[in-house]
Order: structure tokens, then sequence, then C-alpha cells
């Protein structure tokens, strides 16, 4: 009961720590992140002990209420914080360290259906941002940082930052100072791809305007005159006046039945 007390005080701390909008103990004790987390406490303790059913029956009673569903197999450190938790999901066998933060809709999940370790490992003071996905039996490194949405199924060093999908590292962080340091010229397929695609679309939209060119030129050079198409129309709209020409311009405009 000891460890249990010492654990729930851990969690409070963390969110007195961790949200700026926490000011009093009672609008703590309203946060559903606390709720699931004192839930899953016990439930784990159950599921420990090996008490069939109910466990599960009291995860899933606090997902119902909360919205965050914790696996009562998961095993979960002190002074953790899950800030607003809606969606929230945290597998069988996911190991979390002392003092993480998740945000809300983060998944710590599996990729597949095999037996034994199958969930990430968060170690000690790790924060995932909203949305993100850690899946696999990966290990996130002390100190590391998952950015919002990203997707990660690769290890996470330490004091890193990783974000993007597939998630990759874009920063590490001097555990003693605190500075950044951002990883340059790092691999980036999908970038390279983009480039690639927009090159080969100029080009062909230049050679697209090239043969316009050529098409255009060609077809001015084999057209008829304008003067030509008019005198042949008015030939064809009075027919009459065309008979009573002189012969000798009939013969210029070779209609003259003799030239034939």
């Amino acid at each position: 009961m000891g460890r249990f007390t010492r654990f729930v005080r851990a969690d409070i701390a963390a969110i007195f720590r961790n949200d700026p909008a926490a000011t009093s103990l009672a609008e703590v004790l309203l946060y559903p992140g606390l709720h699931a987390i004192v839930n899953h406490r016990i439930a784990h303790a159950l599921w420990r002990a090996r008490v069939p059913f109910l466990p599960r029956l009291l995860s899933q009673w606090a997902r119902f209420l909360t919205g965050i569903e914790i696996h009562p197999g998961a095993t979960i450190g002190c002074g953790f914080f899950i800030d607003h938790g809606m969606g929230t999901v945290i597998g069988e066998t996911t190991e979390i360290g002392d003092n993480v933060m998740l945000y809300q809709g983060v998944t710590l999940g599996g990729t597949g259906k095999q037996l034994g370790k199958r969930h990430p490992t968060l170690q000690d003071n790790v924060i995932v941002g909203v949305g993100a996905s850690v899946l696999g039996a990966i290990t996130i490194g002390s100190g590391a940082r998952i950015g919002g949405g990203a997707v990660v199924v690769k290890d996470v060093p330490a004091y890193s930052t990783a974000i993007g999908i597939p998630a990759r590292i874009v920063a590490t962080r001097d555990p003693l100072t605190g500075e950044s340091r951002r990883v340059e010229e790092l691999p980036d397929p999908e970038g390279d791809m983009l480039r690639d695609l927009r090159d080969r679309l100029l080009e062909m939209e230049q050679r697209i305007d090239e043969l316009s060119a050529l098409t255009s030129a060609h077809t001015h050079h084999h057209a008829l005159p304008d003067t030509l198409h008019s005198d042949v129309w008015k030939q064809l709209e009075h027919p009459d006046d065309l008979l009573h020409q002189d012969p000798e311009k009939r013969k210029d405009r070779s209609l003259d039945n003799s030239a034939l």
C-alpha cells in the first residue's frame, strides 16, 4: 500500500510539474489521465497476482470513463502523466519508466500477433507528442522526444528527437546543459523522390512547349494565304460572275476548259 501511495503522489506531482493549467489539487483530481493511471495501478497489481477477469474489467471500465485504454499487463513507473488522454492506447507488454509524459491519441502498440515482448519500452523522462504511434518491441531511450503524429518503428537513442513517418532523428540534446543540436544531412528518400518527380515534370513541360512551338510553325508554313481563301469563297458565292469573266482571266485562274 505504501508503494501504491508513493506512486500516486508522484503521478499527481507530475501533473503539477508538466501542466501549467493545473492550479489546485481539486482540479488535478478531475484529470482523466490521473483516473486512468490510478485504476491501472490497481488492475496491474491484480494482474500480477493472477486474479482472473477482474483486471480486464477494471481496464475496460476505465476506458469507458476516460477514453484511455491501458492493458493491465503494462508496466508503468512513477510520475506518469497523460495530458488530456482521449484515444491513448497502451499495449500489454509495454514498459514505461519514471517521469514519462504522453499527450492525447498516443498509441504504444504492437506490429503483429507474435507472442512475448511485442510492445515498446519507454525509458525515463520520455515525452511522446500528440497522435504519435510507437510500434513494436523497440526502445525509446531516456530523455527522448517523439514529435506529434510520428510513427516510430525503430529504436530511438537517448536524448534525441524523432519526427516524421517513419520517424527519423532530427536533433540530439545534451543531458547536462539541455542544449540541442540538429542532425544535418539526414537521408531523406521521400524528399529525394519528390524532388526527382518535380524535376522530371519541369522537363516534360519544357519539351511540350518546344513541340507546341514546332507544330505551330509547321502549320503556319503550310497554311494558304488569307487572300486566297477569300477569293475562293467569293467564287463559290457568285458562280455566275465567274462564267461571265473574260476567257483570259479564267485561263489565269486555271478554270478554262481548254487548259484541261
